[in-house]
């Protein structure tokens, strides 16, 4: 079984932004040259996200209102208390509650996602910054 490991980074804005990464899986995907096994998508970073969507503004909205009421931010979260400066516990808090990976079967060199689903980073932080991504691929 081959494995193939493609970093990535994106620049994202924080504030539960949303950048859809599925071209970028594919185009890694068809650079390994496997035919069928398993793609993980993992994002480096504790308060970001990977998730599989249906990639549309109103998800997008919604998943914003969603993790803004589960999770609100709010300095008497001990991080923030704890830490002089600090402003992002729910950014952590959202980060582990989401998972910071995915992972997607392939077949014929073809992630077998659903007709809708897409692969999305989001990131929960407070600022801008670039994430660092890890595309793993095992397969044959």
């Amino acid at each position: 079984m081959a494995v193939k490991t493609v970093p990535l980074r994106i620049a994202m804005r924080g504030g539960t932004h949303i950048e859809n990464v599925t071209k970028l899986v594919q185009e890694a995907l068809a650079g390994a040259k496997l035919t069928a096994g398993i793609v993980t998508v993992f994002v480096k970073h504790t308060t970001a996200s990977i998730m599989v969507i249906e990639d549309e503004p109103g998800i997008r909205a919604d998943t914003k209102t969603f993790w803004d009421r589960a999770v609100p931010a709010d300095q008497q979260w001990q991080h923030n208390a704890r830490n002089p400066g600090e402003d992002n516990a729910h950014s952590h808090l959202r980060g582990q509650l989401q998972g910071p990976s995915v992972t997607i079967p392939f077949f014929s060199g073809a992630m077998l996602l659903g007709t809708w689903q897409q692969i999305v980073l989001v990131d929960f932080d407070t600022r801008a910054r670039k994430r660092e991504l890890i595309i793993q691929i095992m397969g044959e």
